[in-house]
C-alpha cells in the first residue's frame, strides 16, 4: 500500500492543539479502510486521533472541523475543493486557521 505525503500547517492559535508545532509533514495511506482513495475527512480524523493529546473538541465536532476554522487545500478554499470529500494527493498541503480569538 503507498503513501501519500500531506504536509500541514495550524495557524491562528491552531497549533497550541498540536503542542506548538504549526507545520507538520505526514505519511498518510493512499487508500481508507474502505478501500477508496483516502479523502480530507479520513486526514481530519486521522490528526485528531494521532497528533492530539487532549482538547480535541476545539478541532473536530461531528467529524468535521469546528465552525470558525478555515480550511485550505493548496491555497484554495476547501469549499471549492469538495471539502470532505476532497480525496488527498500527493504533495497537498493542507492549512487549519483559526478564526476564533479571545478577547
Amino acid at each position: 500500500m503507498s503513501n501519500l505525503t500531506i504536509n500541514v500547517e495550524f495557524s491562528g492559535g491552531m497549533e497550541l492543539l498540536f503542542q506548538n508545532v504549526s507545520k507538520h509533514s505526514i505519511q498518510f495511506p493512499a487508500v481508507n479502510k474502505e478501500g477508496k482513495p483516502s479523502n480530507l475527512q479520513d486526514f481530519i480524523l486521522h490528526i485528531r486521533d494521532t497528533m492530539m493529546t487532549d482538547k480535541k473538541d476545539l478541532f473536530v465536532e461531528k467529524d468535521t472541523v469546528r465552525p470558525g476554522i478555515l480550511v485550505l487545500i493548496n491555497n484554495v478554499d476547501w469549499e471549492l475543493c469538495d471539502e470532505l470529500e476532497y480525496e488527498l494527493q500527493d504533495k497537498d498541503e493542507i492549512v487549519f486557521i483559526s478564526t476564533l480569538h479571545g478577547g
